[in-house]
């Protein structure tokens, strides 16, 4: 299933990139500099949109499949520099307070631990730093939907790589020791219904962790 999804997933996003993504991935990046971690970088899509500001780029990807395209990508694009590793959010193998910003788009519906894969975004990033966030959520403005999430996500986490359609990653971001500079949400146009709600912006590291997790 990993080889699977690595082959086709830039293909089966294609039309949601060309209507609404490519455009909030520049919207978020354009303005990065000094050293930029990405956490689960995929196959590299976020790649076009870095400017040359960014002195250091670090791109964690722990699934073979997808890195040995990121790293492929990286290259093609200029980015020979780029550290790609297998880093995955269950513990990075970075230092503390190493970055000066962290990147995560379409990840944290995955990880297996959204608090502790958080709480490794906060500790990696430098007192000042900024946590660039583009996710699919859940529609907690719309019942109906959430019932469909909530029916279909069993099946949907085995068949796309753990995905799931129900996390609450706003209040999770909020409670991991975030505070939102800003923050939109927005139907993610060309996708499965399931999968429209999306929240996208910028978070800013706070020195203390709020106490108790989100369910």
């Amino acid at each position: 299933m990993s080889r699977f999804i690595a082959a086709f997933y830039d293909r089966m996003m294609a039309s949601s990139e060309t209507a609404c993504l490519s455009e909030w991935r520049a919207e978020l990046l354009r303005d990065l500099a000094g050293e930029v971690l990405e956490v689960g970088a995929g196959t590299g899509v976020n790649l076009p949109h870095y400017p040359r500001d960014v002195t250091r780029l670090a791109l964690s990807e722990p699934d073979p499949h997808m890195r040995q395209r990121l790293a492929v990508k990286a290259s093609a694009l200029g980015w020979e520099r780029a550290e790609v590793t297998d880093g995955s959010l269950d513990g990075l193998p970075l230092h503390t307070a190493s970055f000066d910003v962290v990147v995560g788009m379409l990840v944290l519906c995955s990880v297996p631990d959204l608090n502790r894969a958080l709480a490794e975004i906060h500790r990696v990033l430098r007192p000042d730093g900024r946590f660039i966030f583009l996710e699919h959520v859940a529609a907690e403005d719309k019942p109906g939907r959430l019932k469909w999430q909530q029916r279909v996500e069993p099946f949907w986490k085995y068949v796309s790589g753990n995905c799931h359609l129900t996390r609450r990653t706003a209040a999770a971001i909020t409670m991991a020791g975030f505070t939102f500079a800003e923050i939109k949400r927005e139907s993610m146009r060309k996708a499965w219904p399931l999968v429209r709600p999306t929240i996208r912006g910028i978070a800013l590291k706070t020195q203390h962790r709020a106490a108790g997790p989100p369910h």
